[in-house]
Order: C-alpha cells, then structure tokens, then sequence
C-alpha cells in the first residue's frame, strides 16, 4: 500500500491511465478484426478504406505513450500487405 500522497496520486493516475489504454487498445483489436474480415470477404474498396480506418487509429494510439511507433508502423504494413496479396488475387482472378 502507498504510504506518502504522492505514491497514493501515483497510484490513482496508474488506474486512470491504464483504463484509457485498454480501451484504446481494444478499439484497435476492434478495427483489426473487422479489416481481417473484409479481406476474408474479398471486397478491396472496403478493405482499403477498413484499412484507413485502422490506420488512423493507430497513428492516433501511437502518437501517445499507448503504443510504442514501431509496433504501430509493424501492424500497419502487415495489414497493407494483406490488402496488397487481396488486390494482387483480384487483379488476376
């Protein structure tokens, strides 16, 4: 148990911050999944603009303390090579 009030402020920051993170975490999850979904489904144009979406989320998770950068760039050029291999099977299909 914190003993000084700035441990105790501390504490209730944490409990603050954390929850703000999850969620902005799970919205990502979220979107994530519904891009994987589109993909799954074949359609390109609404994949590239699920793709925007997660995108923006991402930049916008990344750009606080939530996300480091790196794993945001990682996620997003994993889900535009998704988008890229779905193109590439339409183009010749």
């Amino acid at each position: 148990m914190p003993i000084s009030l700035s441990a105790k402020k501390r504490v209730r920051q944490n409990a603050k911050k954390r929850i703000i993170n999850r969620a902005r975490k799970s919205q990502v999850k979220t979107l994530t999944k519904q891009f994987e979904a589109v993909v799954a489904a074949g359609n390109v144009e609404a994949a590239s603009e699920q793709l925007k979406s997660v995108s923006r989320k991402l930049d916008k998770t990344a750009s606080t303390s939530t996300m480091h950068k790196k794993t945001a760039a990682r996620k997003k050029s994993r889900l535009a090579r998704k988008l890229n291999a779905l193109k590439a099977k339409s183009a010749t299909a």
